[in-house]
């Protein structure tokens, strides 16, 4: 309810409800996080701070814990602007911890604004804060996103000559970088450093390294990789069980992709949506339409909930097999959600419908995408059921011709 009236930016009626919930003892801190980050989306920063007045209200102790919580939830949403301008606003209320500065630093990092994570950092230091592994970590990210490489190296070399001492994820970060650049041999390089450095790898690392190395088509040596993990006593994590399947499904090899699905459940790890999207288009692209609709039936059956990706996906496979009426019938489910086929192509959509001649599909399809309010899809599918019509007037026989047949 609270995202909807979010996204749908009824921000009264979203105050009101928040109230009404607060009366009835409802409130919890996943709440107010949905609340502000709908408010920063939109900018609107007295509702950003009314929500820690509403907290007090209703009991929440606020302290910097809880503002770092609220704080976290706009960084990682990538509204870290937000997150700098409510605490602006609230810094003369609580006191700032180490971490505070790191949610901070981290937000500007996601934005790729590193003249303001550098003033973050500063700051950091200025109030006799020590930036510990973590907001090293934090900068090493930014640095790398932001195509600073060569800095990104002179920090890391710097973490190791001065500490913090890099860890297993400072590592992570600079190899997945590596693997990203299809730079194997660095990756290589700085994993047997760290190794000889004492820190031990774990499954996100094998991870990266395995996605690395399966981009190149270099199989022998994610064999190789798999193979060092249980002798480590590293077992392999989802991630590691995605990147093996997303590796499969790239070559289009859903029956192998399955194979390594059906491992993942035995030893215990719960497949995401991801997971099911990833088997499900590759049957479809490799034409397996059975198997395809197998995957889409098994997701609910396993806990998982079709998302966007997965309405695309299952839209674009009944299509292929010209089932445009069960296409417009996931579509219309799919919106009604309140999901946003931001992915799919309408204009693709509507052509590879008209391909069966039917314009009453898209007429119906039109007449209820107005209904709902989805006005720009409507015009698409209607100006394609149109250009239908008229092309099956120009190729009806006209009457003088049908005198001399």
């Amino acid at each position: 309810m609270m995202c909807v009236l979010g996204r749908t930016r009824q921000f009264e009626t979203m105050v009101a409800k928040l109230e009404e919930m607060g009366e009835k003892g409802l409130l919890t801190m996943e709440t107010f996080s949905i609340a502000i980050k709908a408010f920063a989306e939109a900018k609107q920063r007295k509702k950003e701070v009314g929500i820690f007045d509403l907290m007090k209200k209703y009991g929440f102790k606020v302290g910097v814990d809880v503002i770092n919580f609220l704080l976290d939830s706009l960084s990682t949403a990538k509204l870290g602007k937000e997150a700098q301008a409510v605490f602006e606003k609230l810094k003369d209320r609580f006191t700032p911890s180490l971490q505070t500065y790191t949610i901070l630093l981290s937000g500007w990092c996601r934005l790729k604004n590193l003249l303001e994570a550098g003033r973050v950092w500063n700051e950091m230091i200025d109030r006799g804060f020590n930036p510990d592994i973590v907001a090293h970590n934090v900068m090493l990210e930014g640095l790398l996103k932001c195509k600073k490489k060569s800095d990104a190296i002179k920090l890391f070399e710097i973490m190791k000559a001065k500490g913090p001492s890099p860890n297993v994820r400072s590592y992570t970060i600079m190899i997945q970088d590596f693997c990203k650049q299809k730079l194997m041999g660095e990756a290589i390089e700085y994993f047997d450093v760290m190794v000889d450095r004492g820190c031990q790898p774990d499954a996100a690392l094998y991870t990266c390294l395995i996605t690395g190395f399966g981009r190149q088509k270099k199989m022998d040596m994610v064999y190789s990789l798999l193979k060092e993990m249980r002798e480590r006593g590293c077992p392999p994590d989802g991630r590691t069980y995605n990147a093996l399947i997303k590796l499969m499904t790239s070559q289009h090899m859903p029956d192998d992709a399955v194979r390594i699905y059906k491992k993942m459940i035995q030893s215990g790890i719960k497949p995401t949506i991801h997971t099911y999207n990833m088997i499900m288009k590759s049957y479809f692209v490799t034409k397996n339409y059975e198997m395809g609709h197998e995957i889409w039936d098994e997701m609910h059956p396993k806990g998982c909930c079709p998302d966007d990706n997965s309405y695309i996906v299952y839209i674009g496979g009944l299509i292929r097999q010209d089932r445009s009426g069960e296409a417009c019938k996931y579509l219309e489910e799919m919106l009604e959600k309140g999901m946003k086929a931001l992915k799919l192509d309408y204009n693709k959509f509507a052509s590879d419908i008209s391909k069966t001649g039917n314009a009453v599909i898209l007429e119906e399809l039109a007449r209820k995408m107005n209904f709902v309010g989805k006005f720009e899809v409507s015009n698409v599918l209607a100006s394609w059921a149109d250009m239908m019509k008229k092309s099956a007037k120009r190729k009806e026989p006209t009457t003088s011709a049908r005198q001399f047949t």
